[in-house]
């Protein structure tokens, strides 16, 4: 069993630990999609929305999720979600006010990172991340949340 040990600032290698713990030994994509969604949204502070948007005919489209309820499809290229997929690139916004085109799901999102979900070389959605505060994450967030998404992506087999 796995113990959830939170802290203010993410100590990103010891969520990388305790995520290892909770994803081992199952491989179902849904379960450890909606699993991590709801670790991220627990363990890391200032959080309204954590979840992810999978790439289905074209289009991306709500997976699971913590939060209010969100749009259902974004377009390839539209908003945060979209440009991370479309680029295949992580997208970190200090001010989703100014980032063009956003997307506002909910009026309360601040600051956004998204980061594509790449598998085997084939980019099956993204993982959004949302706070209600401006610039809440960095570098190090970036770099924290790349390596439990890498984590998350090696939890299973078949997504569809």
């Amino acid at each position: 069993m796995f113990h959830l040990d939170k802290t203010d600032t993410p100590d990103y290698a010891s969520l990388d630990k305790q995520l290892a713990a909770m994803l081992e030994g199952e491989r179902d994509f849904i379960a450890n999609a909606a699993q991590f969604s709801a670790f991220v949204n627990q363990m890391i502070d200032d959080l309204n929305w954590a979840g992810f948007y999978l790439l289905k005919d074209g289009e991306l489209v709500l997976g699971p999720f913590q939060g209010k309820v969100a749009c259902v499809r974004i377009a390839l290229g539209k908003g945060v979600c979209g440009t991370a997929a479309a680029t295949r690139e992580t997208v970190l916004v200090e001010d989703v006010h100014a980032f063009p085109g956003h997307i506002a799901c909910d009026a309360a999102s601040a600051s956004e990172i998204v980061i594509p979900l790449i598998k085997n070389g084939e980019l099956i959605g993204v993982f959004d991340v949302d706070s209600p505060r401006p610039n809440r994450f960095g570098k190090d967030d970036q770099a924290g949340l790349e390596k439990l998404v890498a984590r998350f992506l090696d939890s299973f087999d078949s997504w569809f």
